[in-house]
């Protein structure tokens, strides 16, 4: 992998991380397109820790919030976090081995769409939303959980999670995005002791100046998608990312019958 590769790779993780239309499917989708073979995960992993960055310096004074008594949105984001965390632990080899190599992308991606659709269809009927409470940051976790199947958004999912539930707007956005940091940091910690212990699928085999590179645009990525992403949220316009996700998944269609 060049530093142009590592860059583009890079800036599309921080820009799909937060956008809801799925940062994994799309890595694996512009890794097919530039003829990379494989993926490596230390580099994945340190990838997405290039994408906190934007999160802890738009939300940093949220973050400050958390450890303030009575700290219940602390107690909801440990709850919201707990389904992904168990999924992960029980699921993510079966995960991998099924949908790793991306020839389910095309369904994930059309069904990302399909919760976009319903996010919009619903947050414009509610005209009496509740503050963020446990029942939200419930169903946004058990979301979460779902959405680490390839393809299938993350934000997007726990947006919609938030929204189903009857949350405010504003206030399931930024949950999301604080349900983000111990999703990702639990990832880097879990590729630091693959490293530790010598796992070899754990190993970075990508040069670290590339790899440099590309948490930095990631970084730059993830700061855009934020922006966007809150003003998407606030105006409920998510139809124009819906019918993207749509052409990604014929395009991945395409993709994979050409395989």
């Amino acid at each position: 992998m060049n530093v142009f590769q590592s860059i583009l790779l890079g800036f599309v993780q921080g820009l799909t991380e937060f956008l809801p239309v799925s940062s994994s499917g799309h890595l694996i989708l512009v890794r097919e397109l530039l003829g990379l073979e494989s993926s490596c995960m230390m580099y994945d992993i340190l990838l997405h820790l290039g994408t906190l960055v934007p999160v802890f310096v738009f939300f940093r004074k949220d973050i400050i919030g958390l450890f303030r008594p009575p700290m219940k949105k602390l107690l909801w984001l440990i709850v919201a976090t707990l389904p992904a965390a168990v999924a992960g632990v029980l699921l993510s080899g079966m995960i991998d081995k099924v949908f790793g190599g991306g020839k389910f992308l095309c369904v994930t991606f059309a069904l990302t769409a399909v919760l976009l659709f319903l996010t919009e269809r619903i947050s414009l009927r509610n005209d009496k939303p509740r503050p963020l409470g446990a029942g939200t940051a419930t169903c946004m976790g058990l979301m979460q959980a779902v959405a680490l199947l390839p393809g299938l958004s993350r934000s997007g999912s726990t947006v919609f999670g938030g929204i189903m539930s009857g949350g405010k707007r504003e206030d399931v956005a930024k949950f999301s995005f604080l349900m983000s940091i111990p999703i990702i940091l639990g990832s880097v910690a879990v590729g630091l002791i693959g490293v530790a212990t010598g796992s070899g699928t754990l190993i970075l085999t990508v040069g670290w100046w590339e790899t440099l590179c590309g948490m930095v645009a990631a970084a730059v990525g993830g700061m855009f998608a934020i922006k966007a992403m809150m003003k998407i949220v606030a105006s409920a316009a998510y139809k124009p990312l819906a019918f993207y996700l749509f052409m990604v998944s014929i395009l991945s269609l395409v993709l994979s019958l050409r395989g």
